[in-house]
């Protein structure tokens, strides 16, 4: 782990009170509905959506159903609450990426929402040729696991401590998947250093900066075009993001 990864410190408590927008980005993300009908369509892959720390698919409900409405075979993840990786977590996240994949009988792109795009990640490292490519939503996966306001939740819920590590499960946090993979992360997330949940810019890895909190991520009109955007491209065709035009107001660069 890099030195700054070490020295990266969990967001102020003023970031953290300001979660409370997640309430009105949801309804930002109703009022957004008939511009984000533009988003364009997708092929028909299956998409499998991971929730964060102590949420479930209820929680991913809004994005799913967006995701729906454009063509996918979305999936939740089916385990109910996250706690964590607690015994038979990975396996069973590993059988649904197997079932996906063979009940379609195509690549999926694996979208995770905070501690689910760390899972997501290592479900891609594991299993590279059912993936198709991996979205995470404010995931702090180049960070030290304390620089977040939510180690001690995981814990409590885990039963795990938050810098353990388990070899079997893809290996190092910070190496990127090798498929096509975009970080979606805010500078105002109020759960995560922001730092950490940036991927290295490379020939199949991006980050994309939004104004978000980070409760609200998984419905932020902003975040849910962009998921959007990303998943239709085509298989083996991946490009980065475009932000010429209207999309340079939305999506500042990420490296300014």
């Amino acid at each position: 782990m890099t030195a700054t990864a070490q020295t990266l410190r969990p967001p102020s408590r003023t970031l953290m009170f300001l979660e409370g927008r997640a309430i009105h980005e949801f309804g930002a993300f109703l009022g957004a509905l008939p511009l984000l009908s533009l988003a364009p369509r997708g092929d028909g892959h299956p998409v499998l959506v991971l929730p964060g720390l102590v949420a479930s698919d209820a929680s991913t409900r809004a994005l799913r159903s967006f995701l729906t409405s454009k063509g996918y075979a979305v999936s939740g993840w089916r385990q109910g609450r996250n706690y964590g990786l607690r015994d038979g977590v990975q396996h069973a996240m590993v059988d649904l990426v197997k079932e996906l994949s063979e009940t379609h009988g195509r690549k999926l792109s694996l979208v995770g929402w905070s501690l689910g795009g760390l899972y997501a990640r290592q479900l891609a490292k594991m299993m590279p040729d059912r993936v198709r490519q991996v979205i995470t939503l404010g995931s702090p996966f180049a960070g030290n696991p304390r620089s977040t306001n939510a180690w001690r939740v995981y814990e409590w819920a885990s039963g795990r401590k938050a810098d353990e590590v388990d070899p079997r499960f893809g290996g190092e946090l910070a190496v990127p998947p090798p498929v096509p993979t975009t970080a979606i992360f805010s500078r105002t997330d109020g759960v995560c250093a922001w730092q950490g949940c940036m991927e290295k810019t490379g020939a199949q890895t991006e980050s994309i900066e939004v104004e978000s909190s980070h409760c609200g991520m998984g419905h932020h009109p902003a975040v849910v075009y962009a998921v959007a955007d990303r998943l239709a491209q085509k298989e083996g065709q991946w490009r980065p993001f475009d932000r010429s035009g209207w999309r340079s107001v939305v999506y500042p660069d990420p490296h300014r």
